[in-house]
């Protein structure tokens, strides 16, 4: 259909050269872009597929492999850094350093644990993995923020479907590092080391602010892409059950790797598609002007206004406050907050009690399900499963960690629409569940994981869009790349609480309690291995007592913004994307009317 309307020689070949270069300066091109960037960010997620070739390599005992965690939590979440950069540099600038940073620290991790370099020291380790892993908050910041702030109608959409790839990266660089170097654990981190910076490289400059004139059908494209994912979750779901119960050869995985790519890049048709009826709409447009063109000596080419326009072409508003008058009282408005939904600045959002309870309850949470999620190998390892099985746990986190970002975010924005169910409310209740499969692992129910590795794989997603989504409403878009980087924070807050002082050090006094009634002492270097289900029984009952907690803490933001969600949260930017389309429709006229009168100017002097 899109090539019928390029034909006609060498005029259909500059219409289709016209179109490519208006299809990847596009918004919608720069939404298949984010997706790609984020559907291989998502290394921290799958730590618990190569953890054990660290602990074995390097000597560490489980609180040592622990502490690692924390630094890969906290280099991943804490980006405040990338925030405050991408507050003052276009946002290629910010994928550019995380995709350095993410090459570097993961490349030097491979170095020490295939012996190519000295056995680093363990705060060596701990910096490494914290730089590699930091890039993830640098992706997150210059393509999901910049999409968020390009679709603020959206958001919950955006947020829903960006971070759902995020969760399904897991699996997808599973498959890739099957189909690249097979079941070398080793080389999983060589992977992920190059292939995140060869893609954040390749969309650099695709990555930008837009204003855009507001789209009838904007939500439902978003959809389309939305379903495309689902079939990619879906197969990627049965090819893990069918590889977990046959064995596939290299050029099988190299097969089903290839049918992953392929469906990766199905969101570009929806894309192409989305462009071609801007562009069919466009034309239809300079056709109607063409009517009324007076045919002169040398005619002045008339071009309607672009859809998509970066923010610097815009006129200013006339009452934009500049100077002085935006600086007065910076320090003395901290604590005088404008109501919610209008812009925050950085100081008052921090200081206001809706953001401690966000950090609060999220620590709990996430704090919690991510402690699972980075102990999933051991526990399968210490309940006997066999390290097949560990792999699809691995795997189905991925899967369900997508989930529950897609689901969370296209429902909340869908119940919040039609509904006026506040946010807050589904973050409470998601937060809740996640106790379900915090009490399967510590009552180590036979074949439990599988079922608690769904429950906290969804759980675990879906809190994060709500919660980005959250800040957003309630603090505004003006600061949002720090704000959003700010709410990060409280999973490695929350991961060192629970993951290394709890679950860490309970498991090593109980493999030092097992390792003693045999008779043994550990040698230095050696690693610690607990086996049964009193290895994480008492760290996961105190886990679910902190997430109870964070249930409660929860409850109290609903109470608070209920008035806030009942009323009109997106008339601000309905009203400034009619602003935009005035001023642009205004441009568009007194270029016609300046061609206009140039032509008639031309004609006079031609006839005299």
């Amino acid at each position: 259909m899109v090539a019928d309307n390029f034909s006609g020689g060498s005029c259909g070949w500059r219409e289709m050269k016209s179109f490519g270069l208006n299809l990847i300066i596009g918004r919608w091109f720069m939404v298949f872009a984010s997706l790609l960037i984020m559907s291989v960010s998502g290394a921290n997620y799958i730590f618990g597929l190569y953890s054990n070739v660290i602990k074995t390599s390097l000597g560490y005992d489980q609180t040592t492999l622990n502490l690692l965690s924390f630094s890969k939590d906290l280099g991943g979440n804490v980006g405040i850094l990338s925030g405050l950069i991408n507050e003052v540099t276009p946002p290629w600038v910010v994928l550019l350093i995380g995709a350095v940073m993410n090459f570097f620290g993961y490349f030097l991790i491979w170095l020490a644990v295939t012996g190519r370099t000295a056995e680093p020291r363990v705060w060596q380790m701990c910096v490494y993995i914290c730089l590699g892993a930091n890039s993830q908050a640098f992706a997150n910041t210059g393509a999901l923020v910049t999409s968020v702030k390009n679709f603020p109608e959206s958001r919950g959409s955006v947020l829903g479907l960006l971070k759902s790839y995020v969760g399904l990266s897991g699996a997808i660089l599973t498959q890739l590092y099957r189909a690249f170097y097979g079941d070398n654990s080793k080389a999983l981190i060589l992977l992920i080391a190059w292939l995140p910076f060869a893609v954040s490289f390749v969309f650099l400059r695709t990555i930008r602010i837009i204003k855009i004139v507001r789209q009838a059908n904007e939500l439902r494209v978003f959809y389309n892409m939305f379903f495309i994912s689902l079939g990619l979750a879906g197969f990627l779901m049965v090819l893990i059950i069918i590889q977990n119960r046959l064995s596939f050869n290299r050029i099988e995985y190299v097969g089903s790797a290839f049918l992953v790519t392929i469906l990766l890049f199905f969101p570009l048709a929806v894309v192409i598609r989305e462009d071609f009826k801007i562009r069919k709409k466009k034309k239809q447009a300079l056709n109607d002007v063409s009517e009324m063109t007076v045919v002169t000596e040398n005619p002045t080419v008339v071009e309607l206004a672009p859809q998509t326009v970066t923010v610097e072409s815009l006129p200013q508003p006339a009452g934009d406050p500049k100077g002085p008058e935006k600086l007065v009282g910076c320090m003395e408005n901290i604590f005088k907050p404008p109501d919610r939904g209008e812009d925050y600045t950085i100081l008052q959002a921090l200081f206001s009690i809706d953001i401690l309870i966000i950090f609060i309850a999220t620590t709990c949470g996430v704090g919690g399900t991510l402690t699972a999620i980075d102990n999933l190998g051991q526990i399968g390892k210490s309940l006997g499963y066999p390290s097949r099985s560990i792999t699809t746990f691995v795997s189905l986190v991925s899967i369900w960690n997508y989930l529950g970002r897609s689901v969370a975010g296209f429902a909340s924005e869908y119940l919040l629409t039609k509904y006026k169910m506040p946010r807050p409310l589904l973050f409470t209740f998601v937060i809740l569940f996640s106790c379900v499969g915090h009490l399967l692992i510590a009552f180590a129910v036979p074949n439990s994981l599988y079922f608690a590795s769904v429950i906290i794989g969804f759980s675990f997603g879906a809190q994060w869009p709500l919660m980005y989504a959250i800040i957003s409403e309630i603090f505004g878009l003006k600061y949002y790349s720090t704000l959003y980087n700010f709410g990060s924070v409280a999973s490695p807050v929350g991961s060192y609480i629970l993951n290394v002082r709890v679950a860490g050090h309970l498991y090593d006094k109980e493999a030092l309690k097992q390792m003693k009634a045999l008779g043994r002492t550990r040698k230095p270097g050696e690693d610690l291995t607990c086996t049964g289900g009193q290895c994480y029984k008492m760290a996961f009952f105190i886990i679910i007592a902190t997430t109870l907690f964070g249930f409660l803490v929860s409850c109290i933001l609903v109470f608070r913004t209920r008035k806030f969600y009942k009323s009109d949260i997106y008339k601000k930017f309905r009203e400034e994307a009619e602003a935009t389309e005035t001023d642009m429709a205004s441009t568009s006229k007194q270029v016609e009317s300046k061609a206009t009168t140039d032509a008639a100017t031309t004609t006079t002097t031609t006839a005299n």
